[in-house]
């Protein structure tokens, strides 16, 4: 217990309060308050809470009064609450749940966990984690160099974690992270490749790997993600419609794909004999391939597509290709609501991010609104004239 100071033995009788060396509030060490009193001769000390969670030496005096009030009528006294958890407990089966639940088994959440989260919250209850502790964070995973979409993603995880220990009933009270302001991002790919530079791509990628060659068809013909691509089973083809059903995607909603005919050619000729088995598989372990292989990135060095190019955004990958493909049809004049069903987005902002590549779209409603304005003042001008 550490050293309590009276607050003010006339004004706050019975209520003490000591101040923390490493939570702040309001700019200021963070203060807890008690409060004592005697009961059956016995001398009773209890944690009434941090001013950081908007209890005061005013609140604490009001509690000690109705602690009095009900020994005086002979009423029991509140039980001591179950103490909150410590942040460890509920992120470890937070992640037990992410391997059935999330895209990669949750190997993602697990990364920024280890070398983000755990550091500072483990050794933590979830009660005694503050707005500024995330703040402070924030800050420094900043300075230390990690970029706003990373520790966005540190943010949102402890969200998701916290969230989950109330959901399954190990915590009850509000997460701090309503507090929190989330980086602001600007990391929308803009990069796509141009027909011939698809083309040239693919070429180079069947010298290297025909596995590799046919999972880039497939995103840039049909717009899959690459793990949609790892997750494809032979009963997920539907080569009499030339469709693709893709049944356990990023956002968890199915959808179809639709075939072209070099992608019909391609998965028919590389079917699995059984259903269930998948469509591309690990070459060194027979199972799911967990990510895209080195040799893309080493097919897109030697082409020079990403030379002298240090921005992410201008930068070449394999989810390149599946934004090559929403982009080419943006150019051919697709509606933004279509692109947005073929991609499988859950809401059209996500898509809207490709709305400028529609052509002219902008330029056409002016000149029809201006043939319209000058249609109705013609045919003013005329019945004036009559």
């Amino acid at each position: 217990m550490p050293k309590l100071i009276a607050v003010n033995p006339k004004s706050f009788l019975g209520v003490q309060f000591y101040e923390s060396g490493t939570r702040k509030h309001n700019g200021k060490p963070d203060r807890c308050f008690y409060i004592s009193y005697k009961h059956d001769g016995r001398f009773i000390r209890e944690k009434i809470g941090w001013a950081s969670e908007g209890y005061s030496a005013k609140l604490a005096v009001q509690i000690r009064a109705e602690r009095l009030r009900s020994l005086r009528h002979g009423q029991e006294l509140p039980k001591q609450k179950k103490r909150s958890p410590f942040f460890r407990d509920p992120a470890a089966k937070y992640l037990e749940w992410a391997k059935d639940n999330k895209t990669r088994e949750g190997r993602d959440d697990g990364y920024l966990y280890r070398n983000h989260l755990a550091p500072r919250f483990d050794n933590k209850r979830l009660n005694e984690i503050t707005s500024f502790d995330l703040e402070r964070m924030k800050s420094e995973l900043a300075k230390g160099g990690l970029s706003p979409a990373t520790v966005k993603h540190c943010l949102v995880l402890f969200r998701q974690i916290f969230n989950k220990a109330i959901m399954w009933g190990l915590h009850q009270g509000q997460s701090p992270i309503k507090g929190v302001k989330m980086p602001t991002l600007n990391n929308r790919r803009e990069r796509f490749l141009s027909h011939e530079e698809a083309d040239l791509l693919l070429t180079e990628l069947a010298k290297t790997s025909n596995q590799l060659h046919d999972m880039a068809l497939l995103s840039l013909h049909c717009g899959l993600r690459a793990g949609e691509i790892f997750n494809l089973r032979g009963q997920d083809l539907d080569f009499a419609n030339g469709l693709i059903n893709i049944s356990d995607p990023k956002n968890k909603a199915s959808r179809k794909a639709f075939m072209t005919e070099a992608v019909k050619a391609m998965l028919q000729a590389r079917g699995p004999e059984k259903p269930e088995e998948l469509v591309f598989k690990d070459k060194r372990h027979g199972g799911k391939i967990k990510e895209i292989s080195s040799s893309f990135e080493k097919v897109v060095t030697r082409l020079g597509f990403n030379k002298g190019i240090s921005d992410p955004r201008q930068r070449l990958c394999f989810h390149s290709l599946r934004h090559s493909f929403a982009s080419w049809l943006c150019l051919q004049g697709e509606t933004i609501l279509t692109v947005k069903e073929l991609l499988g987005h859950k809401s059209l902002s996500m898509t809207e991010r490709y709305s400028h590549l529609i052509p002219d779209h902008k330029r056409r409603a002016i000149l029809a609104l201006e043939r319209t304005f000058n249609q109705r003042r013609n045919e003013l001008n005329n019945g004036a004239e009559g």
